[in-house]
């Protein structure tokens, strides 16, 4: 499953690597391999007609753009039902930088493993090739995710699981709002493969730092409850330092014949009402950037031209 928007030469060349590295395996050579695109351009992107010749590939066209995570939900909730138990699903972009050579020792636990169903494998980064611009602003990120949340996401959208927890997880409301941080976010054994990210097989990114800010912001969402539990404790601590002063202050006023200076108790007075405002912004507008999201694709996978042919399994 491949979110595609605008790169259709890349994703031919993805194919044909992944249909070599899979050849090369004793085990997944005779295998029914199906790939299912989601044009991410809501059907703007004419090259997208090449891939509908090809037997092997499944086009998918929501009705307008969703961004890269959330054309994986979309694309993967419409499949569900054409999905056994059984079968291996496999989410990667569609450019070039998820390596196809890393395909078999992503997919080599859930193999080595055929009845835990609900096993998770994703692809945790352990290289990179930005620019040095995108490194610091990376690092920048996965400080402040940190301190928010209280964990780090290394990982993006390449992940392996089986149809039978596909059909129990992707339903979860949190895959709404970010697909690569709800996998490693829910209550989940995760089994991390280390994999260096590659490079763009054909053209040019259409992530631009508006984009990639809102990508941050949309992989803090499914953190909302550990987000809110550490800002209702900082604010807490806040509170209780600025009305420990106060108490203080009053002390020194009351029992001691110490000068206080005047603005120490303006000072406490506006620290305290700082940290409600803070506080009651924070929550709020949290929390409508976070429905807004998803209400926008609450349901979207019922709207469809035409239900996808159901795929023909090995398994079947």
């Amino acid at each position: 499953m491949c979110p595609c928007y605008r790169d259709v030469a890349s994703f031919l060349t993805l194919r044909t690597r992944i249909l070599e590295v899979l050849e090369g395996s004793p085990s997944l050579a005779q295998s029914d391999v199906h790939f299912v695109v989601v044009d991410d351009t809501g059907g703007h992107d004419n090259d997208i007609d090449q891939l509908k010749g090809i037997p092997d590939v499944q086009v998918i066209t929501p009705p307008f753009n969703l961004g890269h995570q959330r054309a994986l939900v979309f694309g993967l909730r419409l499949m569900l039902s054409e999905v056994l138990d059984s079968d291996l699903i496999v989410t990667m972009d569609s450019d070039g930088e998820d390596r196809p050579e890393d395909l078999l020792r992503l997919l080599e636990p859930l193999q080595s493993a055929p009845n835990e169903r609900g096993m998770l494998c994703v692809a945790r980064r352990t290289k990179r090739s930005e620019s040095l611009q995108f490194r610091i602003m990376y690092v920048v990120f996965r400080t402040t995710f940190h301190t928010l949340t209280g964990t780090t996401v290394r990982s993006g959208n390449y992940a392996a699981y089986r149809g039978w927890l596909a059909k129990r997880m992707l339903i979860h409301p949190y895959f709404d709002l970010c697909y690569s941080s709800t996998l490693v976010g829910l209550d989940m054994a995760v089994t991390a493969v280390p994999c260096p990210r590659g490079h763009r097989y054909a053209g040019r990114s259409h992530m631009n730092m508006l984009r990639l800010f809102m990508h941050g912001v949309r992989m803090l969402m499914p953190f909302t409850d550990r987000i809110a539990a550490r800002a209702l404790t900082a604010f807490s601590a806040m509170f209780a330092l600025t009305i420990t002063l106060v108490l203080v202050v009053v002390g020194f006023r009351v029992f001691t014949d110490l000068t206080i200076p005047g603005w120490t108790t303006a000072a406490l007075l506006g620290l305290l009402i700082v940290s409600f405002v803070a506080l009651g912004n924070f929550i709020v507008l949290f929390a409508v950037f976070s429905q807004s999201r998803g209400i926008s694709l609450a349901n979207l996978e019922s709207w469809k031209d035409e239900r996808p042919e159901r795929f023909v399994s090995s398994s079947e």
